[in-house]
């Protein structure tokens, strides 16, 4: 029982802050430099978390890594598909690996 009210406290914990937003969102009104902020954010935080793995692919070889994202990149802002920019960066990471 105490596991459950545990889970059960973790789930409103969580919960509630993640409502209020969409309860109040038709409510307030932003200016359009507040919405343009936010929407960036979502873009830093997994710059934030891709970056560091970027950098130690190999902590040998980091130019391998480097290359990738780079390359990675210039897929994504062709607006190819998601796979393909998966699958190219996965392709040069190998490639940078073996000749490097």
């Amino acid at each position: 029982m105490e596991i459950l009210l545990l889970i059960f406290g973790m789930f409103f914990v969580t919960y509630i802050p993640r409502m209020i937003p969409v309860l109040i969102h038709d409510i307030i009104i932003l200016p359009n430099w507040a919405n343009n902020w936010l929407k960036s954010i979502p873009y830093a935080a997994l710059g934030t978390l891709i970056f560091p793995g970027i950098i130690n692919i190999n902590k040998e070889k980091p130019i391998a890594g480097i290359v990738c994202g780079i390359v990675a990149a210039v897929v994504a802002y062709l607006e190819l598909n998601i796979g393909y920019v998966i699958g190219v960066a996965i392709l040069v990471s190998v490639a940078m690996l073996h000749l490097i």
